[in-house]
């Protein structure tokens, strides 16, 4: 078995942390791909070394002295290696940095260094082979991997290592030979990327919560953790605003049929979240709902147009209104003579005023709320289970909150809602509350 592994900065924050995470690769000799991200907050008031470093590219850039910075960044990097005694030599690594920064290396390298000199550290720390990112992961300069040339590469470097490899996430090689950085959270990119060219059996993603969580702790107290996800179910969640692992961060796995494991350095032994295509067993589920999720600031655009179904392509016509203007449109709700529109209320803003004017001429009324927030039930069990709806207006309206609109997914894997922004934080408590009792 195989086990591609990558953790957060959180979770390589300091000496201890690293201690704790060697512990967890050490417990499983199927953990022989390991991916990191740059050393994170030891602290509340601390900074994260990719922090550190963009403020020092701006000190570069704009001629300021960088000095104390990087003494600074470098001075966490040492501290690490010292408290675990880590037989590796910094000052070689540091002179080589500052050599290439001298020589006019960009953002995008000194960026790119703080998962570089963490992955070198652990990988010493380990006796795992250190694998360039640089070396291995291609990208193209639309910023889409070169897939046969990155799996090929990430192939050959892991049949050579002796014991196994550690990878710096978050960035790659353009195919001028200059570093490229993913989007922030990359590195979780870059673990899903060694797990399929590696054809891994898990791809653990170990972090500081205990697996995705069924709602916002902001919002929630103490939400449960999702035993299992699917992929479909991951998509909608994370849609709606749930934080959770970002798509292009899980494609790679998905299409390889790799199930991904979020899992808490803090707590190894909690199972955490699993998330594959479809789980066979559904018994160990203690609840129908997977998670509720929710974003504020919509605006709802009720378009009143008498006998519109008799008026062949005057829905159309509206709806280009919009088009034209680069507005999407979230939802829409439509009856016999009106239809509604969920809109971005930050897209519609700039051009609130022509957009009704415009629709004005072509139906018979129009008005506009603001301050609705959309909401979503999800869960893959939603089309064996009748009632739902029911449960909900009946929950909802026992508390006296307002349904603006509802809606239910083609795929029946969400049922989504509309509330005041005001009433947002209440209605995912009573819903949480509603749906978590156990079956």
């Amino acid at each position: 078995m195989l086990k591609t592994v990558k953790f957060g900065g959180s979770s390589l924050a300091n000496g201890e942390r690293f201690a704790n995470v060697k512990k967890i690769i050490e417990s499983d000799p199927a953990r022989k791909a390991v991916v990191v991200s740059a050393p994170g907050k030891r602290f509340k008031k601390d900074s994260k070394i990719t922090d550190l470093l963009y403020l020092c590219y701006a000190h570069i850039k704009y001629g300021v002295d960088k000095e104390g910075i990087l003494n600074l960044i470098k001075s966490r990097y040492i501290e690490i290696a010292e408290e675990l005694g880590i037989d590796i030599d910094l000052p070689a690594i540091f002179a080589e940095i500052d050599e290439n920064l001298a020589s006019g290396a960009g953002e995008e390298y000194l960026v790119s260094r703080g998962e570089y000199l963490n992955a070198r550290l652990m990988a010493s720390y380990l006796g795992y082979s250190f694998v360039d990112s640089k070396d291995c992961i291609y990208i193209n300069y639309d910023d889409s991997i070169d897939k046969q040339r990155t799996y090929a590469a990430l192939v050959n470097a892991f049949a050579e290592a002796d014991k196994g490899i550690v990878v710096p996430g978050f960035y790659g090689t353009y195919p001028d030979g200059n570093v490229a950085l993913m989007s922030r959270g990359g590195s979780d990119i870059t673990g899903a990327i060694l797990a399929a060219a590696l054809e891994a059996d898990v791809y653990e993603n170990w972090t500081d919560v205990p697996g995705i969580l069924m709602a916002d702790p902001g919002i929630v107290k103490d939400p449960l953790p999702i035993p299992h996800i699917t992929y479909a179910e991951l998509r909608e969640l994370s849609y709606m605003g749930a934080k959770v692992l970002h798509e292009s961060s899980v494609f790679p796995v998905r299409e390889a049929g790799i199930p991904v494991n979020i899992r808490d350095t803090a707590n190894p032994e909690h199972p955490g979240t699993l998330i594959a295509e479809s789980f066979d067993n559904e018994g160990d589920s203690p609840f129908f709902i997977t998670g509720i999720a929710g974003r504020k600031g919509f605006s709802i655009i009720d378009i009143r147009l008498e006998n519109m179904a008799r008026k062949i392509g005057a829905f159309r016509e509206i709806l280009k209104i919009f088009e034209k203007k680069g507005i999407a449109i979230e939802q829409i709700n439509s009856g016999v003579d009106a239809f509604s529109l969920l809109i971005s209320t930050e897209l519609l803003k700039p051009y609130l005023y022509q957009v009704v004017s415009e629709i004005q001429e072509l139906c018979d009324g129009v008005r506009v709320t603001e301050s609705i927030s959309l909401l979503a039930i999800v869960s893959r069990r939603m089309v064996f289970r009748p009632g739902i709806s029911g449960l909900i207006f009946g929950a909802l309206g026992r508390e006296g909150i307002n349904i603006r609109l509802i809606a239910q997914g083609a795929e029946e894997l969400n049922i989504t809602i509309g509330v005041a922004d005001s009433d947002f934080n209440r209605t995912i408590n009573i819903l949480y509350d509603s749906f978590t009792e156990k079956e």
